[in-house]
């Protein structure tokens, strides 16, 4: 079944959205455009899933609702528990929209037959098209960067390249990462697999991951920590990690901040791999017309700044800029990969991650 917005309804949100977020929205040095006349609210409910848990996002439920006058019901979870309850909810489930981190937990949802197709002139028009399904059945909302973390002294800039480069000896107990078991490892792994193949792939990991410092543990936090610490002089750690611990409130992150750098690999071969957060309708939402219009919110110039902001992200509408802290971490080219590539290659990287001994 695809599901495409009623027309009335889509008019009613874009004539409303761009005031209705207006006072929440970054300064990037662009003027805001005024708000129309008042007008006719639609009304209704969204129920939404979401594995998101950010102050900034509910500043955007509220003003979707003060311009739509749709009431957001939020269920908060971790991303496999509300899979797991969507499934188990069956025909009946409230939900109406779920949203998470990474797109190897959209595929899952997709392949779990939990999320449909819907037609949004909106979307498919924002939104690049490696950065949606081709199904239409999840779209990004967010990007981020999985990149080298690195300590200045005892690493130098020069030293780095590629991914690939870090299973060369000279890196030999000097990698710290968190476990193969992690699905932003999976997917860069599975981006690995696209981009050279099955057996390089593996060839490059069994390298990688006889560089380790350590054991696997923790997450991006404690390896860019073990990193400001000595305990290992380059880590791998997706980009809104940092952001958070330079924006902190408290000295200790803000130390540890001081002491790394951030480090774009595969400049010239590729580019840095990416990964999303994003968000698709479910099957059996009772209120598709309103999920659908809640997407097309969220890709609004000034939602995208406010809710790419909220987890220091890349917002996924190219016009849009960064918030400063993220624009500090540097420009840098990113992989144009399909990244629904991840999802499909996702059990083929768990395997090869096993085969080359990553725990």
């Amino acid at each position: 079944m695809k599901l495409r917005l009623s027309q009335p309804l889509g008019i009613l949100i874009s004539s409303l959205m761009l005031g209705a977020i207006a006072c929440s929205a970054p300064n990037n040095g662009e003027s805001s455009t005024p708000s129309e006349s008042p007008t006719p609210k639609a009304g209704g409910v969204l129920n939404l899933y979401s594995s998101r848990h950010y102050d900034s996002d509910e500043e955007l439920y509220q003003k979707f609702t003060e311009a739509t006058g749709i009431e957001i019901n939020l269920i908060e979870g971790k991303e496999e528990e509300l899979i797991e309850r969507i499934k188990s909810e069956g025909a009946n489930s409230p939900a109406d929209l779920l949203m998470t981190v990474d797109v190897g937990n959209l595929w899952r949802a997709q392949e779990a037959g939990i999320l449909q197709t819907i037609e949004s002139d909106v979307l498919t028009e924002k939104i690049p098209a490696n950065l949606r399904d081709d199904e239409n059945q999840w779209f990004a909302l967010t990007k981020r960067a999985r990149v080298i973390i690195y300590n200045p002294d005892k690493v130098k800039e020069s030293d780095l390249s590629t991914y690939e480069a870090l299973a060369e000896p000279q890196w030999k107990g000097r990698i710290c990462i968190r476990s193969s078991s992690n699905v932003y490892n999976q997917s860069l792994v599975a981006a690995k697999i696209a981009e050279l193949g099955e057996a390089d792939t593996k060839a490059w990991l069994t390298g990688f991951v006889a560089n380790f410092a350590r054991p696997p543990e923790g997450n991006d936090t404690a390896q860019i920590q073990a990193v400001a610490a000595g305990a290992c002089d380059v880590a791998i750690a997706n980009t809104y990690y940092v952001g958070r611990l330079i924006r902190s409130e408290e000295p200790a992150d803000q130390e540890v901040a001081s002491k790394v750098r951030v480090f774009f690999p595969n400049q010239t071969e590729g580019g840095t791999h990416i990964n999303i957060s994003g968000a698709g309708v479910t099957a059996n939402a009772p209120n598709p017309e309103n999920a659908i219009a809640f997407l097309e919110f969220l890709v609004t110039p000034e939602a995208q700044a406010v809710f790419a902001d909220g987890n220091n992200e890349y917002p996924v509408v190219e016009a849009v800029a960064a918030n400063e802290v993220v624009q500090t971490l540097g420009e840098f080219k990113a992989s144009e990969l399909k990244v629904e590539e991840y999802g499909e290659l996702n059990p083929k990287a768990v395997q090869i991650m096993d085969q080359a001994g990553w725990k």
